[in-house]
């Protein structure tokens, strides 16, 4: 035989890296990729010590005093905190068992950092379930881990959505089996308990499954097995701790606001990424419909839940964005209905995706941690059980989301301080204020500062209920109450001293 020449041999050598490209990934070569692509997406909570969530420090608070009031007379002066069964516990739960077994601060970030990891093996099971891959749906799919509600630190919401993709999973593995019915009775009311709009997606995946096996009346009776929260609720129990709050609501101009969370559904850092990821998606999931590439079994769940989002409220039992958490799922649905049998260089490039939004969530989220610590430094000085009025500035028209919104929950944790960023709705929210007037809350310490305009704090209504100013933003403000004393002042931060503490605290 006529050994191959030494320049073919070569040339063969250099066309394998295009041809292992050009072929399609192996089923243990894609459920691996996949796996690995789920724990990377916990990279950006791995580089920062304080979770850059906009709600997160708000939550520790509140576990914070579940945890600790009985114990301290200046939690129990200042807070009430009152058990209700509802459908917005995930994460208060599941922190109390971790706390009592390492610092809660501790137990938060382990927490922040499960949830990431949750959702993409949830990705991935679905993905693996239904088409017996791990493929180009789910590498899209992972585009919408660190959604809007993520960032935000939707943290129950968040573990209900990962728990409804695994009992979605076992939905559809156990299809032939009996006692799925039976299972699938406390699967839904777990799902309900950490959040009811995670309990939604669940039903409407089920029902949408259900209905491209069939289009009749048992696709409406499959996902009744479910609905075991609607008992709970019949016994006595309120959804969503909907006992004092608004039923429902649109809240102002809702036309303006559907068409700013629609373009905002992958709102992260980088205003042009974002714009582009919608608008790349998009057309990858119409041009999937046109050409019949859109698995109907979850595409149907996909479709609802769009759709629905243009006519749901934005409040439902207090809950806010829920019609936005809705867009997010819905397109997260969605790329796992894409039914494309891809080559390894199309799972590259659609994986740019993926790896740029977890590449600049990672930088900010380091950026932004080290940011914290610093304005954490002026709690050193504030005696415990400090009365802080706090006051968040953000930059009018800024596209980011201001991780420093509620960092005065770290006062609370830190200090048993009463501080007006809490979220304390009564009827709405298990925890209560006792200390402060009803305008001693959230979101009445957050401003938005506009350019070139100073920000006058000398009326400053929190303040009058308060020992302590911490005030948070770009450029300091041009005037504070009257005699207050700046005690420790930095680039993007200053903590005052108020004349007159109303408890010499």
């Amino acid at each position: 035989m006529t050994p191959e020449p030494l320049a073919e041999q070569s040339g063969s050598r250099g066309l394998q890296p295009l041809r292992w490209l050009a072929g399609e990934p192996g089923q243990r070569e894609g459920l691996i990729f996949g796996l690995l692509l789920a724990l990377l997406a916990a990279l950006p909570v791995m580089v920062a010590s304080y979770p850059q969530m906009v709600d997160y420090p708000a939550h520790l608070a509140r576990y914070h005093v579940m945890l600790e009031r009985e114990s301290s007379p200046w939690l129990q002066h200042y807070y009430g905190f009152e058990w209700r069964l509802m459908g917005n516990l995930g994460v208060d739960l599941l922190i109390r068992p971790l706390a009592a077994i390492m610092p809660l601060e501790t137990a938060g970030r382990l927490v922040v950092g499960l949830l990431p990891v949750l959702c993409g093996l949830g990705i991935v099971a679905v993905d693996w379930t239904l088409h017996r891959r791990v493929g180009l749906a789910s590498v899209l799919a992972f585009v919408f881990v660190w959604s809007p509600s993520m960032l935000l630190g939707f943290l129950n919401f968040v573990l209900a959505l990962a728990l409804a993709l695994f009992a979605f999973a076992g939905w559809v593995l156990l299809e032939d089996r009996r006692w799925r019915v039976w299972l699938y009775m406390p699967v839904g009311l777990i799902v309900w308990l950490c959040h009811v709009s995670g309990w939604g997606v669940l039903g409407l995946l089920v029902f949408g499954y259900e209905w491209s096996r069939g289009k009749s009346w048992r696709a409406f009776v499959a996902p009744a097995p479910l609905m075991l929260p609607f008992f709970v609720l019949a016994a006595g129990a309120t959804v969503g701790g909907s006992g004092g709050g608004e039923l429902v609501s649109y809240g102002p101009a809702p036309e303006v606001y559907k068409w700013a969370i629609w373009r905002q559904s992958m709102r992260a850092t980088l205003q042009w990424i974002d714009y582009s990821s919608v608008i790349a998606i998009g057309l990858v999931l119409v041009a999937s419909m046109a050409f019949r590439r859109f698995d109907g079994r979850i595409g149907w769940a996909a479709v609802m839940m769009l759709v629905g989002s243009l006519v749901m409220p934005r409040h439902i039992f207090g809950g806010d964005y829920v019609d936005a958490r809705m867009i997010s799922s819905g397109l997260l649905a969605g790329c796992l209905a894409l039914s494309w049998r891809a080559p390894r260089w199309v799972l590259v490039v659609a994986c740019s995706l993926f790896a740029a939004r977890l590449g600049y969530t990672t930088m900010d989220w380091h950026r932004d941690s080290r940011e914290t610590a610093r304005h954490l430094a002026a709690l050193d000085l504030v005696p415990q059980g400090a009365r802080i009025a706090s006051v968040v500035a953000t930059d009018r028209g800024t596209w980011g989301f201001n991780a420093q919104e509620h960092i005065c929950g770290y006062a609370v944790v830190r200090k048993d301080a009463l501080t007006n960023c809490n979220f304390v709705l009564p009827g709405v929210h298990m925890l209560t204020l006792r200390g402060a007037s009803d305008g001693f809350r959230d979101p009445f310490h957050r401003v938005l500062r506009r350019n070139g305009v100073p920000l006058d704090l000398s009326k400053y209504g929190p303040a009058r209920e308060a020992d302590w100013l911490w005030y948070v933003g770009n450029g300091p403000p041009a005037a504070l109450p009257p005699g207050a004393q700046v005690v420790r002042r930095q680039r993007h931060s200053l903590l005052a001293r108020l004349a007159n503490p109303p408890r010499g605290s």
